[in-house]
């Protein structure tokens, strides 16, 4: 059974929830709701990830996220630190994460020290350019390599358990991340493979041309509908990457998802 990771944004600037659980109180508190509609994993990250986003201070990345750790290991469900940052990764696996979600696909040393399973992303770039002018002469081949190295390296580390993520939205144009969708399978066939597409731009480009927007001309030059009005087409990117074998789905909306996985396994 695919399972699903809720995502607690403890950021100012995440690019569909920020500030909304900046407040530990708040970050646990939602925690705590997506684990009652059905998360086994809670994602936690302090520093967004954003196109154009820019990285933060290492002191303030721990304060956002060692206590909402602590309180969501305490729940019953395998917490997840996302982060880049090696200090951060290890106080949060110190706190009780068992997860480092690895946007960098370069802290295999620390989960292999420190116990905790490994996710390793594929990116093209840092947050602040990558979406200047992604190109690739094949994105599927390039992006399974890139991973296929990555857990050559986990393993040779001794990481236990890794999962691979295609990055959609890293680097990609909606092109690109259409073409990982429809080749997911082909990941699959590398290692454990984490989807994390909810609510992000490619949804909302695919939104803005059944809305009748690229008809329209109502959204410039690349329309796409909100953050906010991409449910559907997130939950079926969730659906379409479970029939293809894909072992995890980090998303927003926890319980649609979790209700939708259910009828595909059904």
């Amino acid at each position: 059974m695919t399972q699903v990771m809720g995502i607690v944004n403890v950021t100012p600037d995440s690019f569909s929830d920020g500030g909304l659980w900046l407040e530990t109180d708040a970050a646990v508190a939602h925690a705590e709701s997506l684990i009652g509609q059905g998360a086994n994993v809670i994602d936690i990250g302090g520093e967004s990830t954003r196109p154009g986003s820019h990285p933060i201070d290492e002191a303030t990345e721990l304060e956002r996220t060692i206590p909402v750790v602590l309180a969501a290991a305490a729940m019953g469900v395998d917490v997840s630190i996302d982060t880049t940052k090696a200090a951060v990764a290890r106080a949060a696996v110190d706190a009780g994460a068992a997860i480092i979600n690895d946007v960098s696909a370069s802290l295999e040393n620390v989960a292999a020290s420190t116990g905790a399973g490994w996710i390793a992303m594929h990116a093209l770039g840092d947050s602040a350019t990558m979406q200047d002018d992604p190109r690739y002469d094949d994105v599927v081949e390039e992006v399974a390599d890139f991973l296929a190295d990555a857990v050559r390296r986990g393993r040779a580390a001794g990481v236990d358990r890794i999962w691979i993520d295609p990055g959609i939205g890293f680097g990609k144009t909606k092109q690109h991340n259409l073409e990982l969708l429809a080749n997911l399978d082909r990941l699959a066939q590398i290692a454990p493979v984490l989807v994390g597409a909810s609510r992000k731009s490619v949804v909302g480009q695919v939104h803005a041309r059944s809305d009748g927007l690229l008809a329209d001309g109502l959204a410039g030059e690349n329309p796409m509908t909100g953050s906010g009005d991409r449910l559907e087409g997130s939950v079926g990117i969730a659906v379409w990457s479970a029939y293809l074998g894909v072992d995890m789905i980090r998303v927003h909306d926890v319980r649609a998802t979790v209700h939708a996985l259910s009828l595909l396994k059904a």
